[in-house]
């Protein structure tokens, strides 16, 4: 092993051992808890009267101005820089937003940076982390487990943050403030544990004077597979997590008696741990030889979209948690899905940058509750849940029609141009 002094980058040719991940995993975990903690918290804003709907969804959907960028710069620069560089500052600028989210639960200015902050700590563990762990499971002679690895960890980060912050605040004292606190310390924490994870980069020593726009050029986005078969699902994969834990537990909060946070927060929990409980079987359904389960991913999320478009028409509480279960469990399998193919497609030195784009565009998703929330005026939600399950229709044609088309080589990348 490479000698090193206390302080020193681990060596781009460090020892990998099989839990050389966890680190990794860790602080995807504490970041995407911090990025969904708000949103079982969405009953307690509007409960306290001093936001609308359309303000409170649209604090949901801000961090998508922080994680698109970070998503777009980040994995890019962590191709041309190194992994640690890029994913070090993230645990820090997460705990920030927690810590200014817990500042004051009236200032949708405070609220909007809070989530901001959040959303850049979170694209930068989008990009980087899942790349980073998909580079350190491949050092061990795993690289088919990385991206179920980094989806799982997200997801089970999306999933405790959301099952905490809604405990916390329905039963725990200070409802708006104590979830944020506890996640800044775990986050830190995590980034600290992070510091002895070596670098994997193979490009760490790439000439750092050629133009930057030299990297952000992605190539692979102009892959026929990744237009035909990824980008039809992307926006699905967060459209099903939005519906199923904000739109719905708003929906049906009426029927939840006297705790609205704790049912709004166990929404979110159920939905996300069919998405886990997907992602642990997604590797027997998923094959480089077809889009088996992009295309089974999208028929999900229509049948999902379609029992949310009857529990908006015929609330009840069992018709809503099913659409939330069918609905978690398509966001789960579209995660693991776009994720696997982005590993194929990817050319040399563009994995991270192609991983950031893919998450763009899953990002969009996040969008939707505050667009129904606008447009509710006009359409009802049953009208607008059953114009998602003839849209994710629509999409399922378009990927089974590609489904066998314009496969990478086994190189990556290069193949169906």
């Amino acid at each position: 092993m490479p000698h090193t002094r206390p302080g020193d980058t681990p060596a781009v040719d460090a020892p990998v051992g099989p839990r050389t991940w966890w680190p990794v995993a860790a602080v995807l975990l504490a970041i995407a808890w911090g990025g969904n903690e708000f949103t079982p918290l969405l009953v307690m804003y509007r409960e306290q009267g001093h936001l609308g709907d359309v303000t409170v969804d649209a604090l949901l959907a801000a961090y998508v101005f922080g994680i698109v960028p970070a998503l777009l710069l980040g994995g890019p620069l962590s191709d041309r820089h190194g992994r640690r560089p890029l994913l070090l500052p993230a645990a820090p600028v997460g705990a920030l937003g927690s810590l200014v989210l817990a500042l004051d639960p009236t200032s949708p200015v405070l609220l909007a940076t809070g989530r901001v902050l959040c959303g850049v700590a979170l694209g930068l563990v989008m990009a980087v982390g899942s790349t980073w762990i998909t580079e350190l499971s491949a050092r061990t002679g795993e690289r088919a487990a990385g991206p179920r690895r980094g989806s799982l960890s997200l997801t089970v980060g999306f999933l405790l943050g959301a099952g905490v912050a809604a405990a916390l605040a329905q039963f725990g004292p200070w409802p708006t403030h104590l979830a944020y606190v506890l996640h800044a310390a775990g986050a830190l924490a995590a980034g600290v544990w992070l510091l002895r994870v070596p670098e994997t980069n193979p490009a760490l020593h790439r000439d750092a004077r050629a133009p930057l726009l030299d990297d952000l050029r992605i190539t692979a986005v102009g892959h026929k597979r990744f237009l035909s078969v990824v980008v039809p699902l992307a926006p699905w994969v967060f459209g099903c997590g939005g519906s199923a834990y904000a739109v719905l537990p708003a929906l049906l909060s009426d029927h939840a008696g006297t705790i609205p946070i704790a049912f709004a927060g166990g929404m979110t929990v159920l939905s996300l741990g069919c998405g886990i409980g997907m992602q642990a079987v997604a590797r027997r359904i998923d094959t480089p030889a077809s889009a088996r389960a992009t295309v089974t991913a999208l028929s999900i999320v229509a049948v999902g979209m379609a029992l949310a478009a009857w529990a908006a028409v015929s609330p009840s509480l069992p018709l809503g948690v099913l659409a939330a279960v069918v609905l978690g469990t398509g966001y789960g399998l579209g995660l693991v899905a776009g994720l696997s193919e982005v590993a194929r497609i990817a050319g040399p030195g563009q994995l991270a940058g192609l991983t950031a784009v893919f998450y763009s565009l899953t990002y969009l998703g996040f969008f939707a509750p505050m667009v129904l929330a606008w447009l509710r005026t006009t359409w009802s939600y049953g009208q607008m849940f059953g114009f998602g399950a003839a849209a994710a229709a629509l999409c399922l044609v378009i990927v089974a029609v590609s489904s066998r088309k314009n496969l990478p080589l086994a190189g990556g990348g290069r193949g169906g141009r």
